[in-house]
């Protein structure tokens, strides 16, 4: 799967007015994102539609995948790239079955190989791990290790890490074997959307400068 950057960004709408949630979303695509995912718990069907549609629209201009989370319906309904699911979702055999092969289908593992295997086989484009770091979008998720990145690399799709991810610490995260960075908080926590061009900016020169010290 190629993508222009290992940043995967989480947009969680919250509360966020949509006008609000589209500007963050245009910084962060226009500043270069690898994929957008969509996460809305609180706002009803025909509001969750009417953003999801126009977030798709708004990825395409960037040729950025933009993920559904949770909703496979949702995601085949507007035309998204995929969906992420979690552990208490839609199966991913089933979100598969829906979506058809060339969908970008994720799974969350939390802290278990094992969960990452069963995803994989059922058809998984890539496996999700953590929280490494405590998080404000999951505060109850339970802490995995690092050393699961590693492990998970055997399974042949991308590694993804998420959960409290920001500058401080993705370095770290990237040489413990991820290949994606799922980052929520570090991104969109503010009211500016020049500052999360600015924060998206900041993360892909860490991302390039990784990837330099590691060729060398």
């Amino acid at each position: 799967m190629q993508i222009r950057s290992r940043l995967y960004a989480l947009l969680d709408a919250g509360s966020v007015p949509t006008a609000q949630l589209l500007d963050w979303a245009d910084a962060a695509l226009t500043a270069g994102v690898g994929l957008l995912q969509y996460r809305d718990k609180h706002a009803d069907r025909e509001l969750r539609h009417a953003r999801a549609t126009a977030l798709v629209a708004r990825a395409a201009d960037t040729r950025t995948p933009l993920l559904i989370n949770d909703d496979v319906e949702l995601a085949r309904e507007v035309g998204a790239s995929g969906v992420h699911v979690g552990r208490d979702d839609t199966p991913v055999a089933r979100a598969r079955a829906r979506l058809g092969a060339s969908a970008i289908i994720g799974a969350t593992c939390h802290d278990k190989l094992s969960l990452a295997v069963q995803a994989v086989r059922e058809g998984a484009s890539y496996v999700a791990f953590g929280r490494f770091f405590p998080s404000g979008t999951k505060p109850g998720a339970p802490p995995a290790d690092l050393s699961v990145l590693h492990r998970a690399r055997q399974l042949g799709v991308p590694v993804v890490a998420i959960g409290g991810i920001d500058l401080t610490n993705a370095q770290q995260v990237l040489s413990a074997g991820a290949d994606w960075l799922a980052v929520s908080g570090a991104l969109f926590q503010t009211d500016s959307a020049e500052e999360v061009f600015r924060r998206t900016q900041a993360f892909n020169r860490l991302i390039e400068a990784f990837e330099h010290e590691d060729r060398s």
